[in-house]
């Protein structure tokens, strides 16, 4: 059975064991509130592999070298870097370290489009988002977002991989990882089952405490809910295996997290139904009528930032009803108002009688 470790022990520095050559490492993560992100670290015959790389700040790479060395290793001795998607605190130190140490990148293919577009638009501005936040009318909201400081572009923080990662299997000594493609939190993100051990190292796609932002990268808005929901069922139908999340503590269940958020996602989207009800609203102004947080927190008491995340994720669910028929969509001035679909049987009930 797992360890039981509150919500912030996970971020504890130090390694954890998960089975014989297997460690849980978690590293610093700068002014968010996450805290940390946990790179997995796995003994093979050739040298280390680690799953996902870290944010790329110095705090970040003394943890994993002091975490290395208190299980007999050094940074050289890294071989391989498999990241689950593309976000600063997964890939950017896998950059770094390859620079440093020579040693190869992983990542999937479904993220090239993101990290090109990294390189054409060159900001650290959430740009995917801001212009959710437009459509789902929060302009006021998207300027606000869009004049903090990100702190600054960076281009040597992005650089493309060395090997782009299809549904495949891995070999590295006496391991086998099987690439398994789970869109939604971004386009490419991906996820590493060990099989034979039975991990599932899952990234975002897969959290015990939290369910992760959606389709928060750069590009268009698609449909990253109705994807990231069938990535979800995806998870079912492979053999279950203990969670290795990127963030908080190893779970017994990857079958029992995935029921727990796809029924999440079941009542969220009842609940956005409600506070539509008979009216016609933007995203905006659901998100307005929702609680947020497992403390169903009043929208305004949402700092700009998560507010962003909170439309954007209203937004998600609005359009995965609309793509199931639940609601219409109609678009004026660039703004998406959605009104609910009045069943037939209703809708006959109320007619007045012919005369």
């Amino acid at each position: 059975m797992t360890t039981r470790l509150d919500r912030g022990q996970w971020a504890d520095s130090g390694a954890q064991t998960v089975r014989p050559g297997v460690h849980r490492v978690p590293l610093p993560l700068p002014n968010d509130g996450l805290r940390a992100v946990n790179v997995y670290v796995l003994e093979e015959t050739d040298g280390l592999v680690l799953i996902d790389g870290g944010w790329a700040v110095p705090e970040s790479r003394k943890a994993l070298e002091d975490a290395l060395a208190g299980l007999g290793h050094g940074l050289d001795e890294i071989t391989d870097i498999l990241v689950t998607h593309i976000h600063r605190d997964h890939y950017t130190q896998a950059v770094d370290l390859r620079r440093l140490l020579g040693c190869r990148v992983h990542l999937g293919s479904g993220e090239r489009r993101g990290l090109e577009m990294l390189g054409e638009l060159r900001t650290d501005q959430p740009v995917g988002s801001l212009d959710t936040l437009r459509r789902a009318g929060a302009g006021e909201l998207a300027d606000r977002i869009g004049a903090m400081d990100h702190g600054g572009f960076d281009p040597g923080d992005w650089e493309a991989p060395d090997r782009w990662l299809e549904a495949e299997e891995l070999r590295f000594g006496h391991a086998t990882l099987r690439v398994v493609p789970t869109p939604g939190h971004t386009r490419g993100h991906v996820v590493y089952l060990d099989q034979a051990r039975g991990l599932l190292f899952s990234g975002d796609h897969v959290l015990p405490h939290i369910t992760p932002s959606i389709g928060f990268e750069l590009g268009g808005p698609g449909l990253p809910l109705g994807d990231y929901l069938s990535s979800l069922r995806l998870m079912t139908t492979l053999a279950d295996a203990r969670l290795l999340p990127a963030h908080g503590p190893v779970g017994d269940s990857v079958h029992t997290r995935v029921a727990e958020l796809l029924a999440h996602h079941d009542d969220r989207l009842g609940e956005t139904l409600a506070v539509l009800g008979e009216r016609t609203l933007d995203a905006y102004a659901v998100a307005q009528g929702l609680g947020w947080t497992r403390r169903r927190l009043p929208f305004g008491d949402l700092n700009a930032f998560n507010q962003m995340l909170a439309v954007n994720e209203t937004a998600a669910h609005l359009d995965v009803l609309a793509a199931r028929g639940r609601v219409t969509q109609t678009l004026a001035d660039g703004v998406t108002r959605y009104a609910a679909v009045v069943p037939a049987v209703v809708q006959r009930a109320v007619q007045p009688p012919s005369t």
